[in-house]
């Protein structure tokens, strides 16, 4: 690995913000991010990455690379959460296994966030279709883990309400605010874009910083009690994002030689979701332990891929 790229990553402002959160909750601090402020900053993330992915997709022509990364994205929100069950149900409970299964074959957009981030420091371009691919992946892995934790519990598939978590996947408040900025930002002209670029495109970098100050601080909070959880749910948060990300990194090159969106699509294999899927979980598996699947995702996976994972899976790429 370039050793310079991973110091280049480390020393990052955004990340050392996430850093100081972790550092604060150590010291029993009492900062804090307004609870009103960070749901404040993340709607913001959200949409100026949408924004700008609808920008440049209005840009770009539809071709076989976007139907092909649309496809190979869902079928990545499919495949993740069967084999990421059948490995954890040898350790834990079926309803753990398909709730956690589901956060690992869901996204997490902060991380692409992030991510996205991390290539415009490197000046590695991607395409805007990216923001697209992110946001359909979120709800075909609940699903998946919904339908294995019916199956093996041998219950009634009547039971589950699947319209109502079907729809929540669709229209919860992340998915809903990408999509639909990445088709304002589709049908915005260049002059219009340019009017709202100092709010779209000046500021992300500095309120990115703070909103990973404030998961710093609650990535802190949930490592400690998650540590006595076991060895098997620490192994597993930290390998298999390895795992599918090294693969993703791999076999993207037959469809795409961008190296941008090869490395969006390593990201996006090995996050895992801590906010729409701990939602639909609490609505469709009450029996699931969210102080188990909500750590791992948060405080063990999410700082992995921020600062290991983004220059590993690049090397990974400019290798293959």
């Amino acid at each position: 690995m370039d050793l310079h790229l991973l110091v280049d990553n480390l020393t990052n402002p955004a990340l050392l913000f996430f850093f100081l959160g972790i550092v604060a909750v150590q010291l029993k601090s009492d900062l804090r991010i307004p609870e009103n402020s960070s749901k404040f900053i993340a709607l913001y993330l959200l949409l100026s990455i949408g924004f700008k992915g609808g920008q440049e997709l209005s840009h770009s022509e539809l071709d076989l690379e976007i139907v092909w990364s649309l496809l190979f994205g869902i079928a990545l929100a499919i495949i993740v959460p069967i084999y990421s069950f059948f490995l954890l149900k040898r350790k834990f409970s079926i309803a753990n296994s398909g709730a956690i299964a589901a956060a690992y074959g869901s996204v997490s957009a902060v991380t692409f966030v992030t991510a996205i981030s991390f290539l415009e420091i490197e000046n590695i371009e991607f395409g805007g279709h990216m923001v697209a691919v992110m946001a359909l992946m979120e709800a075909p892995s609940i699903i998946v883990g919904i339908l294995l934790i019916a199956m093996f519990n041998k219950e009634s598939l009547d039971h589950i309400p699947y319209r109502k978590i079907c729809t929540h996947a669709v229209t919860n408040g992340s998915v809903l605010l990408v999509l639909g900025s990445l088709l304002i930002g589709f049908l915005a002209s260049e002059q219009q874009a340019q009017g709202i670029k100092p709010f779209t495109t000046d500021i992300f970098k500095g309120f990115l910083a703070v909103f990973l100050l404030d998961m710093g601080i609650t990535s802190g909070k949930k490592l400690s009690s998650f540590l006595k959880k076991g060895w098997f749910a620490l192994l597993f948060a930290i390998v298999i994002p390895i795992f599918n990300g090294i693969v993703v990194s791999i076999i993207t090159v037959s469809f795409t030689e961008n190296v941008g969106n090869r490395l969006l699509f390593a990201i996006l294999a090995a996050s895992a979701s801590y906010i729409a899927v701990p939602a639909a979980m609490r609505m469709a598996v009450p029996k699931a332990n969210p102080s188990l699947y909500l750590p791992m995702a948060l405080a063990i996976t999410f700082p992995f891929n921020i600062t290991l994972g983004m220059p590993l899976f690049l090397w990974v790429i400019r290798m293959f």
